[in-house]
């Protein structure tokens, strides 16, 4: 079953259980209110349509019992639907921006698209997605300390580097793997195809596909997973490992496993920047920046009594192997210290992908 398969299922799931459970009290920062939430996508993408599984859950469990719909508002990768939330959003807290690493990537990039002042929004909830790259047999490589010396060379397949393909390309350069990375395939589906078809021999999945689809071939023997992109540590740094495949070394780890190092430089600062919002806040809800803190505490409050709902439960597990959401209280530090890199990391990263990719900026 396909990623969009599996959320379609699990949406299924809550809606047919939107009742199961008693609802949060009426009276409530959110009562007699309707929150639409934006996904700047068109319908039928894996956002959409985790938007929509999420929807019954805040309806159940917000304080107030709001009325939760979601609106696409596709375009330009997400830049218009964005862009339309910086122009149009309620300051009450019920306009939410559902989005991806297809919109933090423009914005710190500074692509000339971009209207919209992504760190200057307040966070309501994210969940987070993990990536795991894995690579074909018969290369000689069985862990991420033997990828310098693969008996071929490496091929890795993506959509665009600019986009959610860069926390991988990052990882790559903060390795110093001599890695050829040939982009423009319409997506991770038909990039998983070319790996199975021989095509490529090194692939990054999010953890959701990498769980449904990959592991059976993990225990086929057809890929051998070697690195995640890892998870945020009580430091602050994406050191640590990540809780759907802790079996596996970070990104921070495989630096130490090839060169007996921390990672550190350049290089390492923009993959932090960049796979901070594409993995550890990979589905993020923002609100207008003038949002209230009583705003802010009522999303608490509901995440807090969606992470104890066994539907929730069950469904998260099918979608980022159990990854509870999280309160835009607990993380918002975090999310803007992500968005707002250096200067010095910005001219990395436009140097990087317009010498390499040739982008345009």
């Amino acid at each position: 079953m396909d990623r969009l398969n599996v959320v379609t299922a699990l949406l299924g799931l809550a809606v047919a259980g939107g009742s199961a459970l008693p609802a949060a009290a009426q009276g409530g920062y959110f009562a007699g209110k309707e929150i639409e939430v934006v996904v700047p996508f068109a319908p039928g993408g894996a956002t959409y349509v985790s938007a929509k599984f999420l929807e019954p859950f805040f309806e159940r469990h917000l304080p107030g019992n709001p009325t939760v719909t979601v609106v696409d508002r596709p375009g330009g990768g997400s830049i218009l639907g964005a862009n339309w939330f910086e122009a149009n959003a309620r300051a009450d807290g019920t306009t939410v921006l559902f989005t991806t690493s297809s919109t933090s990537n423009p914005y710190v990039l500074g692509q000339s698209e971009v209207a919209y002042d992504l760190a200057s929004y307040r966070v309501a909830y994210s969940h987070a997605f993990g990536s795991v790259i894995f690579v074909a047999p018969g290369l000689g490589v069985e862990t991420a300390a033997d990828l310098p010396n693969a008996s071929a060379p490496l091929i890795y397949g993506g959509i665009s580097a600019a986009a959610s393909d860069l926390p991988a390309v990052l990882s790559f350069e903060v390795l110093r793997l001599p890695i050829a990375s040939v982009m423009g395939f319409s997506g991770r589906g038909p990039t998983l195809l070319a790996f199975q078809r021989g095509e490529t021999n090194l692939e990054a999945q999010f953890t959701p596909v990498y769980m449904t689809q990959v592991v059976p071939m993990v225990e086929q023997g057809a890929a051998i997973p070697v690195y995640t992109g890892g998870s945020i540590a009580e430091d602050g740094r994406l050191s640590a490992r990540d809780g759907v495949a802790p079996d596996l070394p970070s990104v921070f780890e495989a630096h130490m496993m090839i060169h007996g190092e921390e990672p550190s430089g350049i290089e390492w600062e923009a993959f932090q920047a960049i796979a901070t919002t594409t993995y550890a806040f990979g589905l993020t809800g923002y609100l207008h920046p003038d949002a209230p803190e009583e705003a802010l505490q009522a999303f608490a409050e509901g995440v807090a009594a969606i992470n104890a709902d066994p539907e929730f439960i069950a469904g998260s597990r099918e979608i980022t192997g159990g990854t509870p959401l999280m309160a835009g209280v607990d993380i918002e530090e975090n999310v803007r210290s992500a968005l707002q890199p250096s200067d010095e990391v910005r001219a990395y990263l436009r140097n990087l992908l317009g010498e390499k990719f040739s982008v345009r900026f």
